[in-house]
């Protein structure tokens, strides 16, 4: 019965006009109870009343035309050169309410007997409009929540601007993996369809299943680490149709892989690398070891490969490549929680990999298969 209730409650969504005004209410209300030390809660009602709208149309204003117009857009100095005579504005139009509504109602209904304020509230309009400190009273009166309240406002659209931005480069940097993983594993299948290779068969099967994951499954920002391990596990038993006899490879597993999400293909260009640049290039027998080990929540792999006695320069090969996307997709994602190592030497290259994971319930076990 709770659990119905709550994912009812869940469901609710208010339209955007109907959070502004609760908002609005809320703010209202917290001003009047301030102000009603100095008086009453009705009398503060009844004056915060009159100079509400000047402060949520200073706010608007502000929030959804100034600042998307101008600061977004770089135009600093004309966001100021607006900005100022707004300010000027709503300044002297709460002054003028003060003078017109306020301050004669307060002398009445709470009888005020201070012969100074009296005094000062008969003096010409224009002479009490520009009164110095009044103003000053007023610009802190009109901007004290304003200011608050778009403190708030620009913070959330700084940080909305700021994850649409690195959503937009993780995407970019996740799409590239896919176009140079097709064109690896597409030589793959050329190689061995040269060949006559009775194997083919089954290497389309790997490479659809692999397609198949990268397509329908890789949209979520993290999938289950096990699906993730597995499907690597996939691409190694691809790869080494391919090579056969020419490479020895060692991919060990140990710990725990279950109820843990890690980025996916984030594991693929390290292991994409290992046979790009450490078996294709080399004449002989080749070597890949590849480790993977999960502690509680601590992931840790390890991919280590032979070279050749004279490598191919570097520059900006696919595989190179591969890996500075992934050096700033693990920037972009487990800034705090990631810890990356290569050595590169002279017949060797080593990767090593170190992420803190989030722990998550899974209903869905995959089929782990030894490569």
């Amino acid at each position: 019965m709770n659990n119905g209730f709550d994912m009812m409650l869940n469901n609710i969504k208010l339209p955007r006009f109907w959070q502004h005004v609760i908002f609005w209410v809320i703010v209202s209300f917290f001003i009047t109870a301030l102000y009603s030390l100095q008086t009453n809660f009705w009398v503060s009602f009844r004056n915060n009343l009159l100079y509400m709208p000047i402060q949520i149309g200073y706010y608007y204003a502000i929030a959804y035309w100034l600042v998307p117009k101008y600061v977004f857009e770089k135009r600093y100095v004309m966001f100021f050169m607006m900005l100022i005579p707004l300010v000027f504005a709503c300044m002297f139009i709460s002054r003028a309410i003060g003078i017109t509504f306020v301050a004669p109602y307060l002398i009445r209904v709470m009888r005020v007997t201070d012969a100074g304020y009296i005094a000062s509230t008969h003096r010409p309009f224009f002479e009490q409009l520009l009164d110095g400190q009044s103003l000053v009273n007023s610009f802190k009166g009109t901007n004290l929540f304003t200011g608050f309240v778009l403190a708030i406002k620009l913070f959330k659209m700084w940080y909305e601007r700021k994850q649409a931005a690195l959503e937009a480069e993780l995407n970019a940097l996740k799409a590239q993996v896919h176009p140079h993983f097709l064109f690896n594993t597409l030589n793959n299948l050329y190689s061995l369809s040269l060949n006559n290779s009775p194997k083919s068969p089954q290497a389309i099967i790997g490479f659809s299943d692999l397609l198949r994951y990268m397509l329908y499954e890789c949209s979520d920002n993290e999938v289950p680490l096990e699906k993730e391990v597995f499907m690597m596990q996939q691409y190694v038993k691809l790869e080494k149709l391919r090579y056969e006899e020419r490479i020895d490879i060692n991919f060990t597993i140990t710990g725990n892989l279950k109820d843990k999400t890690i980025a996916p293909l984030l594991i693929l260009p390290f292991i994409e690398n290992a046979f790009k640049h450490g078996t294709s290039e080399q004449v002989g027998a080749a070597w890949i070891n590849i480790d993977i080990n999960v502690t509680l929540n601590h992931f840790k792999l390890k991919v280590a490969n032979s070279k050749p006695e004279h490598p191919v320069e570097a520059g900006n090969t696919p595989g190179h490549i591969g890996l500075r996307n992934v050096t700033k997709r693990l920037n972009l994602l487990y800034p705090h929680s990631s810890r990356l190592k290569i050595v590169n030497e002279e017949d060797t290259f080593f990767v090593a990999l170190d992420l803190d994971l989030k722990t998550v319930k899974q209903t869905a076990t995959p089929q782990m298969v030894t490569a």
